[in-house]
């Protein structure tokens, strides 16, 4: 049954009418539990709460299906907004986007063009750190090349490696050398059994040997993950290989385990909490119910409440 949830979810999250929808609908049905606020003000005053509280954040202003070069661009400056408010107003936040937001569907070099722009912008302001998000296994390879292609520039960009996906290991091996933070995850989205692995205990395997293999490279790793067990191998690993807490930190998605979070920053971690906002929350969303159906109790309390 978990599986059929989860299935049903992320074909819910690809579908291009419920999310042109749901940007008419608000912040309802329960979304406002994962997403700081529709606009940068909104989230920038979530992500001060989160800083009095110990915790660190990064920002992702949520977009999905970009088809042309208009919205491509318009995507990029609203990540530039969003890097001056950072820095207007003095919060400790990163910037997380995703490359196809940036027109990567639509051309290389548009896509490539506005990273630039983002990432010169970050540079002027303090050289705020920029995560691109790593999507599907379709963007994979492309993602891992224009990262490459940055890196001989920029030293404030890092990416993402998944867990699930069988080639995540030799990826950062190639990267090793190169120093890159490297936020590590379980993964999201639905792929084939030809290139990731089908079964949950074998990724939490694999889960575990990346986050050994890039923290005993010496680079930093930001650990994304709600699981206990692996939130008690990292401490293991940290205790069993003298790793310093500025190698690593533990990161979590805004709304959920909220708790744990302040109770890691309270333990000495660095705790960053993942803060999406805007109006195309939809997706988003849906993946987020993917990976854990338990949530849709929050989905059904917002539409009885309204």
């Amino acid at each position: 049954m978990e599986q059929l949830m989860r299935d049903f979810f992320l074909f819910l999250s690809k579908n291009k009418t419920l999310n042109a929808a749901a940007k008419k609908w608000g912040l309802r049905f329960g979304a406002s539990r994962f997403v700081a606020g529709e606009t940068i003000e909104e989230a920038i005053r979530n992500v001060r709460e989160l800083n009095k509280k110990g915790l660190v954040c990064t920002l992702d202003h949520l977009g999905e299906f970009v088809f042309s070069v208009e919205e491509a661009n318009e995507s990029a400056d609203y990540c530039i907004k969003t890097l001056e408010a950072i820095a207007a107003s003095g919060v400790d936040c990163n910037l997380s986007l995703k490359m196809t937001q940036l027109g990567l569907d639509i051309s290389r070099d548009l896509c490539m063009n506005n990273m630039r722009r983002i990432l010169d912008v970050a540079k002027k302001n303090g050289n705020i750190f920029v995560r691109i998000d790593m999507e599907d296994y379709a963007h994979n390879e492309i993602t891992l090349d224009i990262l490459n292609e940055l890196l001989e520039d920029y030293d404030n960009v890092g990416t993402v490696i998944q867990a699930y996906l069988y080639k995540s290991a030799d990826d950062i091996e190639k990267l090793k050398e190169k120093r890159v933070n490297l936020r590590l995850v379980k993964g999201a989205y639905k792929e084939s059994p030809e290139v990731a692995f089908p079964n949950k205990a074998d990724v939490d395997e694999n889960y575990k040997k990346i986050i050994k293999q890039h923290l005993l490279n010496g680079n930093y790793a930001a650990i994304a993950t709600h699981d206990d067990n692996i939130i008690n191998y990292v401490k293991q690993l940290e205790k069993e290989y003298n790793i310093p807490r500025t190698q690593f930190e533990f990161q979590m998605l805004y709304g959920i385990r909220p708790e744990t979070q302040v109770e890691l920053a309270r333990e000495g971690y660095k705790m960053r909490v993942y803060v999406p906002y805007g109006n195309d929350w939809f997706g988003y969303n849906m993946r987020r119910l993917a990976e854990r159906p338990a949530n849709v109790a929050f989905v059904l309390k917002g539409i009885f409440s309204k």
